[in-house]
């Protein structure tokens, strides 16, 4: 099954209020207002696209270490897979498939991260929740997703549903502001060039893995 095919299926039992989520339909109609509210503010054309140049930085593991992104491309290619915390079922879909795919990237040489909001705590629930083996770092008020276009707050309609729900972003992220990333999949060679972008506002669309083969196939030849 495809990752898209699982999110769907996962949408549908969602929205359709079966157990163990028995979501009453105002919420679905909540969070679909505010989904195709953020779609029709074109935010997503403010992100980096392919040619574009990659925003340094440096950002702590869930060890606290912190990596960089001219250490991270010194050994190769670059996937960067932009996500909006543990608490998303959706998002954890996502890096579960990316796991999966994780031996096919290294064999063209590439390396592959995750960056979210939430604080490194919650980055080592992704990592034991999702069984994964590439790192999760911490975007501190998604000042490296907002570096790549990517960062919007959310409407106080939707911050009121939040916390009605006991989605508390603020405690997960360490940060008042109630802002998250739009999911976004990003290939950076090894110069910083973007090769590949996707980002998609309704976060319930995520692109395949090997919808980034071609891309990494062209940044490392050799290897393919």
């Amino acid at each position: 099954m495809t990752l898209q095919a699982r999110l769907d299926a996962f949408k549908t039992d969602f929205e359709a209020g079966k157990p163990p989520y028995n979501v009453p339909h105002s919420v679905i109609e909540t969070m679909h207002r505010a989904t195709d509210e953020l779609i029709a503010s074109g935010a997503a054309r403010h992100a980096l696209k392919v040619g574009d140049t990659a925003p340094a930085f440096m950002l702590a593991d869930p060890e606290g270490r912190i990596v960089s992104l001219d250490a991270l491309l010194s050994k190769g290619p670059l996937i960067i897979s932009f996500y909006r915390g543990v608490w998303c079922p959706y998002c954890n879909m996502e890096l579960q498939a990316l796991q999966a795919a994780l031996p096919q990237f290294e064999e063209l040489g590439a390396s592959l991260v995750a960056i979210s909001p939430q604080t490194p705590v919650n980055s080592r629930k992704s990592v034991r929740q999702n069984n994964l083996s590439f790192p999760i770092l911490s975007d501190p008020r998604n000042d490296v997703a907002a570096a790549f276009g990517l960062r919007f707050r959310l409407p106080d309609y939707l911050v009121d549903l939040y916390q009605s729900l006991k989605n508390d972003l603020p405690a997960f992220n360490g940060d008042p502001g109630w802002t998250l990333p739009m999911p976004g999949r990003f290939v950076v060679g090894r110069d910083g060039v973007v090769l590949y972008a996707e980002v998609n506002p309704d976060y319930t669309r995520r692109p395949e893995p090997e919808d980034m083969l071609p891309a990494l196939r062209r940044a490392a030849p050799r290897a393919a």
